[in-house]
């Protein structure tokens, strides 16, 4: 019997909120992490992600979405259609890394200004191949 009693995700997943983010030489940089309230007034925020990929699933692409959430759990529009951003994503093993090491996938994603109101609660909800979990989101205020 399995110690863990529910299947495992697919890959694991570090979600953060921040002023800025960046990839480098395969690394992530986060300026300002840890933001819980903007605004009111329009303000850059990024999402800064550190997917990390089993050994097993290298070479497999995996598409992924990004999704703004209302406090009420519904879609945020925009022009009419849902905020979203999302691509695909695959891990490839490096040279000279041992077998079973995790292959990180970080991406930082960032916005100008969102489509956001003053007084709400609102959730960046991250999919991947059509698969969420609790862990792969993060909440924000807007000020009033």
């Amino acid at each position: 019997m399995s110690d863990f009693p529910f299947e495992r995700p697919l890959v694991d997943v570090t979600l953060l909120l921040a002023d800025a983010a960046q990839v480098a030489d395969g690394k992530l940089y986060v300026l300002g992490g840890g933001v819980q309230v903007i605004g009111p007034q329009p303000q850059p925020l990024a999402v800064a992600l550190l997917i990390k990929v089993p050994w097993d699933r290298a070479n497999i692409t995996h598409d992924w979405k990004l999704e703004l959430l209302d406090e009420d759990g519904m879609p945020v529009m925009h022009n009419e259609t849902p905020f979203l951003i999302g691509g695909q994503f695959e891990a490839g093993r490096p040279p000279g890394w041992p077998a079973g090491t995790p292959l990180p996938v970080p991406l930082g994603i960032n916005f100008h200004a969102l489509p956001v109101q003053p007084g709400r609660r609102y959730t960046w909800r991250l999919a991947i191949d059509g698969t969420s979990e609790p862990t792969w989101q993060a909440s924000f205020g807007v000020k009033a």
